[in-house]
């Protein structure tokens, strides 16, 4: 499984633990906010579970412009890669 695979089951796990969305509700594409009905508190609850997931250091500041899942993913993405 590729790290981006694994991000996306780890986030999708996570959406349907934390805040009881339908499996079939997440999908790449779905924006967290109109489609899923994360708030931002809900949001930080998200960014918590993945620092403890991941065991690296997120900020919410590197989450402000993400919108969908696939947005999500790409952004832990990019704090996972090797500098």
């Amino acid at each position: 499984m590729n790290p981006s695979d694994h991000i996306y089951q780890t986030l999708k796990t996570a959406l349907i633990e934390l805040f009881e969305i339908e499996p079939e509700r997440i999908r790449p594409d779905a924006d967290l906010y109109t489609d899923l009905n994360i708030d931002s508190i809900d949001a930080i609850d998200l960014i918590d579970h993945i620092k403890r997931v991941t065991g690296h250091k997120l900020l919410a500041e590197d989450f402000r412009s993400v919108r969908t899942v696939q947005d999500v993913v790409d952004a832990v993405n990019r704090k996972l890669a090797p500098a």
